[in-house]
């Protein structure tokens, strides 16, 4: 079978492989597209008939995206040649976007540089360690920034909330995690903590998005529908968090994310504005001539090896 791509020019080629790498986030964006098409025909408005706050242009957001994109593997670039240790918390509640911002970042970055910690909840016996233990392991060497889909502040959130831990927890939590965290500040590490903010109405919308659609429904454990009924102890959670955690060392920084596009975009944009970066100085990379030897023979693969072509 003759391949396609064979009858186009080296150009033509290269152009395809730059649409390429932008389509994973056109598929992104078609997948809030769908889920938003699915919002207009559910029964009942959560927003009783106020407006959501009107979307980013479409354009706009990506033309900023890929800016922000290129700019994230500039910073990658100096955090890798100065052996900087970055860590950034991603805190919110359930369906506040915090995944789509994370997937973002990461996107286009060498995962061996920039990687996720997601810890699932702990096992039998790291519930009998140093509450910080298992969190510690996952913190970056020299050169790599690491981005936590929810951390530590477990246990000042969904812990707390679900009653997963007891009150006197609760406070050696409060009473122990500054101290951690100027340790892991005086230790050279940049610590950097996001809340994701979204109302009341925004997260039942998307909540109710999640359970029409087949595609997110996986999305949506029971315990973040019971997250659902407990908005208020959620709150009041949050509140006591962001104010006996917020230090000069790692101070939190809220972000309005009610419209996920310019929650991203002015997300990656504060995370670029908190190290200052430059150019890496890099030597020219030089394709070289590819070694052909006269006895060299490139076998035939069997047709039944091929996956069936049909697309």
């Amino acid at each position: 079978m003759t391949d396609p791509l064979s009858k186009l020019t080296y150009f033509e080629r290269m152009q395809l492989e730059i649409e390429d790498s932008f389509d994973e986030e056109l598929e992104l964006e078609i997948e809030d597209s769908r889920l938003e098409a699915l919002a207009a025909l559910m029964e009942g408005d959560p927003f009783d008939g106020e407006e959501r706050p009107e979307r980013l242009d479409r354009r706009v957001y990506f033309r900023e995206l890929f800016r922000l994109q290129h700019e994230l593997i500039r910073l990658q670039d100096w955090v890798q040649h100065h052996g900087l240790k970055v860590v950034v918390l991603c805190e919110g509640r359930d369906a506040a976007g915090k995944g789509g911002v994370i997937k973002r970042i990461t996107q286009r970055l060498n995962p061996r540089v920039c990687r996720v910690a997601a810890l699932p909840a702990p096992n039998e016996r790291e519930r009998t360690q140093w509450y910080f233990q298992r969190y510690a392991a996952h913190l970056p060497a020299a050169g790599e920034i690491v981005l936590f889909d929810r951390s530590w502040y477990n246990r000042a959130g969904v812990e707390r909330v679900m009653d997963f831990c007891s009150a006197d927890e609760v406070e050696e939590f409060f009473r122990s995690v500054p101290d951690f965290e100027r340790m892991l500040v005086r230790s050279g590490i940049i610590l950097i903590k996001y809340w994701f903010s979204v109302t009341d109405a925004e997260q039942q919308l998307r909540f109710q998005m999640r359970i029409e659609d087949p595609l997110k429904q996986w999305k949506l454990s029971p315990m973040d529908v019971e997250s659902r009924r407990r908005w208020e102890a959620y709150t009041v959670a949050k509140e006591a968090m962001l104010d006996r955690t917020h230090i000069d060392e790692a101070p939190w920084w809220v972000v309005r994310a009610d419209d996920k596009r310019r929650a991203r975009l002015n997300c990656i944009q504060h995370l670029l504005d908190q190290i200052p970066y430059q150019d890496v100085p890099k030597d020219p990379v030089v394709q070289p001539a590819r070694v052909r030897n006269a006895d060299y023979l490139r076998h035939p693969v069997p047709d039944d090896m091929y996956v069936p072509e049909l697309y």
